[in-house]
Parts: structure tokens; C-alpha cells; sequence
């Protein structure tokens, strides 16, 4: 059978899409906090019920690539070679999207803007909080069923916190460089780097005894 979408899912995911796309480029505009979600349906031509059918809160409009995440992440771990540790998957993962240059991987000038609407606006960084969260426990449910474990597994929640922390920690580096006036390219390739060094002392780390 095949796995591409149907007619009626292809039509849902370019609405999606078009609602976030405009609805990030007048956030990006004119600021998070000054926007209203009526004038993103306006904007989009739908209505505001519309856009939380798609969005269930105002801040995913704009932090709308974490199902993305939360996607690209199962599919690494499940999808794996058989003996393949779970951190050996998710970190070919990241080199994958570096090669990619996809926004999840490396960084472009595009992303000043973006991280300083998020940093603006303390419901967007309250929100983008809970979205790691999120994919802090969704990683922990998937190392558990990879260890064949409960899902609550208290090992496998420590291991994805330390994943999720070393992550988020490299992004975060990279970002306050990036605003601290260093240029881009520079700063996305030592991003690079310093995940790469993360990788090598997680796997040390969680190696098997």
C-alpha cells in the first residue's frame, strides 16, 4: 500500500501550512504580542475556529515545526537497523538534517528573526518550554519501548532528559552567539561541533556496562 497522503490530507496540510506561513510573517512584522488570531484567519481567509482546528493554542502558529520534531525523532529511533543503539539513530539524524540544511540541523540568518520574536514574547518562550518538555517525554517513551521497558521506564526518562539537555543546551549556545553579533556561518558550524562532542560524551555516558 502506498504511504503518501490523499487528496483531502494534501488539502489540510497546505492549509496548515499557509495559516503558519502567514501568520509568521506578520508576527515577524509587527511582533507575537501584537497580533491577534482573528487577523491570522482574516489573513489566511478561513475562520478563527479554523486556525485551532489546526493550532490549539496561538503560540504553535509560530512554533509550528515541533510535531516535526516530535515526527523526525520517532521515526529515527523506530526505525533503526536492528542492533543499532537509539543514540547512534537520533545522532545520524542530526547529521542528516545538517546536510539537509534544514532548520533542525544547522542555522541561517532567517533564524535571528525568528528567535527574536521568541525571546520577546514571554508566552512564546513559556510555550517553547513546554514543547521540549513534550519532546523530552515522548523520547523517554521511545527509549523505553526500544529497551523493551515500561513506559515510565525511570532509566530510559533520565537518558532522554540528558539527550534533550545536551540539545537544547547547544541551541541555546549557538543563539546567544548568534545575538552577541557573531556571524552566522561561524556560529552554525561550531553548533556543529559542539553537538558532535555532546554525542561522543552521551554515548560514553550511556554506554552499556
Amino acid at each position: 500500500m502506498s504511504s503518501e497522503p490523499g487528496l483531502r490530507e494534501r488539502k489540510k496540510q497546505r492549509t496548515r501550512q499557509t495559516i503558519s506561513d502567514l501568520a509568521s510573517e506578520l508576527f515577524l512584522r509587527r511582533g507575537f504580542d501584537n497580533v491577534t488570531v482573528a487577523e491570522v484567519a482574516e489573513a489566511a481567509g478561513v475562520s478563527a475556529k479554523t486556525v485551532f482546528n489546526y493550532f490549539p493554542r496561538k503560540e504553535d502558529l509560530f512554533l509550528d515545526r515541533f510535531p516535526e520534531a516530535a515526527e523526525l525523532v520517532t521515526r529515527a529511533v523506530r526505525e533503526r537497523p536492528e542492533g543499532e543503539e537509539p543514540l547512534t539513530a537520533l545522532r545520524r539524524l542530526h547529521q542528516e538534517l545538517l546536510r539537509a540544511g534544514h532548520p533542525f540541523g544547522t542555522f541561517t540568518d532567517g533564524q535571528r528573526f525568528f528567535w527574536r520574536v521568541v525571546i520577546d514574547s514571554p508566552s512564546l518562550r513559556a510555550r517553547a518550554r513546554e514543547r521540549v518538555e513534550e519532546l523530552e517525554e515522548l523520547l523517554g517513551s521511545l527509549l523505553a519501548e526500544a529497551a523493551g521497558a515500561p513506559p515510565d521506564d525511570p532509566w530510559s526518562r533520565v537518558t532522554a532528559a540528558m539527550i534533550i539537555s545536551a540539545y537544547r543546551t547547544a541551541y541555546v549556545t549557538t543563539v546567544e552567539r548568534i545575538f552577541a553579533g557573531e556571524p552566522v556561518p561561524k556560529a552554525a558550524r561550531d553548533h556543529s561541533a559542539l553537538l558532535e562532542r555532546a554525542f561522543d560524551r552521551l554515548e560514553r555516558a550511556l554506554a552499556r556496562p
